[in-house]
């Protein structure tokens, strides 16, 4: 089975030795667009009559615009897909209409994690803007508390283990393989209590901390964030680093999305452009899953 035409609507990351073999099922030549767009107009025109769609999460597919391309029976999301609700596509208007979402997982997770401490590194020997103590000092004996143990999350927890760090973790489910490692579980607002660095693995469009939890956030500690966009409120963000002056927060551009320009000029906030999951290793594994989702419709 081929699909009558497939296009790519946006910059989605893939690479061109698969792009290749995606032409390959496509009865008609494949079309491939290398910008986002923000109205809904382009995006339906772009669409067209095509039957099957790649993007990435910078375009949103509203049921609007599923309704008005009703040749769409396969969308592909060059991105990670783990929360319906948290999705760039409407999936339950277009499983109403009988299309097909399906995204990817577990492939930027290396990129991220090297990101996280390769940062705290720079942070903690003063080999930045920023000096965390008065002194140089170690990860070795520094308390970690990880909020959200996916696969990511757990990347995390174990590279911490080996750098001799006391690991900490919340997660709506306990994780007892974790435990059994001697990853320990706290309460949200303990474990904020007590953490020297608290990093935020949630998925999209998920806020967890707000006024109460930055109220008892341990001081003199760091909060990072790599997640799709914040994963807390930003007024009470912007408050706890006005009235902690020892405190610190590490983002990617992933993480402070879409407050870029915002929050990276906030005193004591050490930000990249980069995108830390979306290294070359990154998008030749994205784009291997993404035609395995292609090939398995």
């Amino acid at each position: 089975m081929k699909f009558n035409q497939i296009t790519i609507i946006d910059d989605c990351g893939i690479q061109e030795s698969i792009v290749q073999k995606i032409a390959e099922l496509s009865k008609s030549s494949i079309i491939i667009f290398n910008n986002t767009l923000v109205s809904k107009e382009e995006i339906i025109q772009r669409i067209g009559d095509s039957d099957c769609i790649l993007l990435s999460w910078k375009t949103i597919i509203s049921a609007e615009i599923l309704e008005a391309c009703p040749s769409l029976k396969f969308i592909g999301l060059c991105c990670s897909l783990y929360d319906e609700s948290a999705a760039n596509v409407d999936i339950v208007a277009a499983r109403k209409l009988g299309i097909t979402v399906k995204g990817v997982r577990d492939y930027g997770d290396e990129g991220a994690a090297e990101f996280i401490f390769a940062q705290l590194i720079y942070l903690f020997q003063g080999l930045g803007k920023y000096q965390w103590k008065a002194d140089s000092t170690e990860l070795k004996g520094k308390s970690i508390g990880i909020i959200g143990l996916g696969t990511l999350g757990s990347m995390v927890a174990t590279m911490a283990v080996h750098f001799g760090m006391k690991v900490f973790y919340y997660n709506r489910n306990r994780k007892t393989e974790a435990e059994q490692k001697g990853i320990t579980y706290l309460p949200l607002h303990e474990l904020l209590a007590i953490c020297d660095v608290v990093t935020t693995h949630l998925p999209k469009n998920t806020i967890l901390l707000g006024e109460s939890e930055f109220s008892i956030k341990k001081k003199n500690s760091i909060l990072i964030n790599t997640s799709l966009g914040l994963t807390f409120d930003k007024v009470a963000f912007s408050q706890w680093l006005l009235t902690d002056e020892s405190s610190y927060a590490i983002f990617d551009a992933d993480g402070m999305a879409p407050y870029a320009d915002e929050l990276s000029k906030k005193n004591r906030v050490i930000s990249s452009d980069k995108f830390a999951g979306f290294t070359a290793e990154a998008k030749i594994r994205l784009s291997e899953k993404v035609l395995e989702n292609l090939l398995a419709y």
